[in-house]
């Protein structure tokens, strides 16, 4: 099972969460110490026994786990509501064999719940916080996702420079070269696709922004790393059919125009909220 943990902040209180079960848990603890940082378990146990929340668990344990005991929870539900009656969350997982909530130890220990359960325990605690926890956690998934896009897109472009670089070994590099002619023809190459789409190369980018970490390639944006993926296929193509650099140059800066162009125009489209139409 495996566990990421990332952290957000809700009315300043630091708020966990936890990748588990291939979905997101926050720690009940953290919410918990919001209304109370001295007794934090102490109102989860008090939650966790409530009748409307065990019917509220139960629904949700029936409907996203096939191997909840309903048998047990239909024994802690004739007992909800009595003053005698007492259920703390590692019970409650261990005789239902219950998935909604996690008990975990370390250092980023505590109770969890799904975030379906993690919000109505909020909800529980303070409908303000619940609020704000769901803008924040919300606002962590758009980022997360954002980053993953940028990820692939990046690790692409990645792939295909291992493709460009082979065509260019093959071709290109006769035997005899020494390691510093070597290195003078792959960055010769990297410039024509630097050229073909940026108009500029490694060593322009770097003379006009000396204070910068990283280069020309780092500050691509998604559509611009989508166009160099694509240029450097096309590159190692012409290199193998034995194209000359110059008319690669001419034709790779063709073919990124009209890329870009069909890139931005359907980027600013979805920003619009247009689309195609059906």
């Amino acid at each position: 099972m495996s566990k990421i943990n990332r952290q957000i902040e809700v009315l300043d209180t630091p708020v966990n969460v936890s990748r588990m079960q291939e979905a997101d848990f926050i720690s009940l603890t953290d919410i918990a110490r919001h209304r109370n940082a001295d007794r934090s378990d102490d109102l989860i146990r008090n939650w966790v026994r409530n009748r409307n929340t065990l019917e509220f668990l139960g629904v949700w344990e029936r409907i996203h786990n096939p191997d909840f005991n309903s048998v047990e929870f239909d024994g802690f539900r004739m007992q909800a509501g009595l003053n005698s009656f007492t259920l703390t969350p590692k019970q409650w997982i261990e005789r239902t064999n219950a998935k909604g909530l996690v008990s975990k130890a370390g250092r980023y220990g505590g109770t969890f719940a799904h975030r379906d359960i993690a919000f109505e325990f909020a909800s529980w605690v303070s409908v303000e916080f619940k609020l704000y926890l769901i803008k924040e956690f919300q606002r962590l998934q758009e980022a997360e996702q954002k980053q993953l896009g940028w990820d692939v897109k990046r690790n692409l472009t990645k792939i295909n420079y291992r493709i460009h670089t082979d065509a260019i070994q093959a071709n290109l590099i006769p035997p005899e070269l020494t390691g510093k002619q070597v290195s003078l023809i792959y960055a010769s190459e990297a410039d024509v696709l630097n050229m073909a789409l940026f108009g500029q190369t490694a060593k322009d980018w770097r003379d006009a922004h000396p204070g910068e970490k990283g280069n020309i390639r780092d500050q691509a944006n998604a559509s611009q790393l989508v166009c160099l993926a694509n240029l450097e296929n096309l590159n190692a193509l012409f290199i193998n059919e034995g194209m000359a650099q110059a008319e690669r140059l001419k034709k790779l800066n063709r073919i990124a125009i009209e890329q870009m162009e069909i890139l931005t125009s359907d980027h600013n489209r979805n920003l619009q909220g247009g689309g195609d139409a059906k």
